[in-house]
């Protein structure tokens, strides 16, 4: 008569995994003790991004209901995709993505190269103090507001009384409508983000030009090499890593425009080339009340950026570089 056995491999199986947890959560507790005091600094910061990134996450719930504050967030009945069914069959949608990439589209070919070759010029200079005369004059409008900036604008480019119009009368020629031309307006949201934040965005570079060792440079001089050079054949590839990062960031805010910049700049005559996602989601939430419908766009945005952001790291993975995952 045969006896049968139970099978004790399952049992041993269990045991180990829970073992496993165990050993994997002693260990997370002991690096939590061991760099307390560093946690317990950068608590602040961690509470911050729970409480006003985190939690909030919940509100794009709403993108998918029929939202009314007296109705309130849990008794609004579920619609599904039909917010996002109705943005996508809107008129409006394909003018707005339009005018969003391009925008984006200039700001990536002509503004993202422009601090990267600051930032190697700024290092060129041998000065100590004539370099921070410099850069203290090119960071200065990073700290204007674009209330600020729009208005300098409207003083230097206004029809009536600006600046440049002013003199282009007085030499006899006729009137420039920079500011309801629109041709102009893409190209002038262009000036306006490289004079405003082309200087801040020399700190990471020149930060990362700090750090290539000089040895490189040294052994550089040895070989005959130039400035230019040096420049190309050390420096570049030294930073290329912190270039391709930002690079991947910055695709991934493609459909992200400015929001004051562009609702400060905008007029009627301008409309048709001012109108973005941002200033479609401020007039349909704000101003009409309808917020499921603009939380739809809003998310689709958001989406749309991680989508971007991911394909671009792969893309960089792909050819050799780190990414930012």
């Amino acid at each position: 008569m045969k006896t049968s056995t139970t099978p004790v491999a399952p049992f041993h199986a269990h045991t180990r995994s829970v073992k496993t947890a165990k050993s994997k959560w002693s260990q997370i507790w002991h690096a939590l003790q061991r760099d307390r005091m560093l946690y317990l600094i950068a608590s602040p910061m961690l509470l911050f991004f729970l409480i006003f990134k985190y939690v909030p996450m919940w509100g794009v719930l709403i993108a998918f209901k029929n939202y009314t504050p007296f109705v309130g967030f849990a008794q609004s009945p579920w619609v599904g995709f039909q917010h996002f069914q109705r943005f996508f069959s809107e008129d409006s949608f394909f003018l707005l993505l339009r005018n969003t990439l391009a925008i984006n589209v200039l700001n990536l070919i002509f503004f993202f190269p422009l601090p990267i070759l600051l930032s190697i010029m700024l290092n060129e200079v041998r000065l100590e103090w004539v370099k921070r005369i410099i850069q203290s004059i090119i960071y200065l409008p990073h700290f204007l507001s674009w209330v600020i900036i729009v208005g300098i604008t409207y003083l230097m480019l206004s029809t009536s009384s600006g600046f440049v119009n002013k003199l282009l009368e007085t030499f006899g020629m006729d009137k420039i409508d920079f500011l309801t031309s629109p041709e102009m307006f893409w190209g002038l949201l262009t000036i306006q983000s490289i004079w405003k934040e082309v200087g801040w965005g020399t700190v990471i570079f020149l930060a990362a030009i700090a750090s290539v060792d000089t040895q490189l440079f040294e052994a550089a001089r040895i070989d005959g090499a130039g400035r230019i050079r040096q420049i190309w054949h050390v420096t570049l590839p030294a930073i290329r890593n912190v270039i391709i990062i930002l690079l991947i960031l910055r695709v991934g805010h493609m459909m992200d425009v400015g929001f004051e910049q562009v609702y400060l700049m905008m007029n009627g005559a301008v409309s048709e080339v001012a109108d973005v996602f941002d200033t479609y989601v401020y007039r349909s939430g704000i101003q009409q009340a309808q917020f499921s419908y603009s939380t739809a766009v809003g998310l689709f945005k958001s989406i749309v950026g991680v989508v971007l952001v991911v394909i671009t790291n792969r893309l960089a993975k792909k050819f050799g570089e780190e990414g930012i995952y």
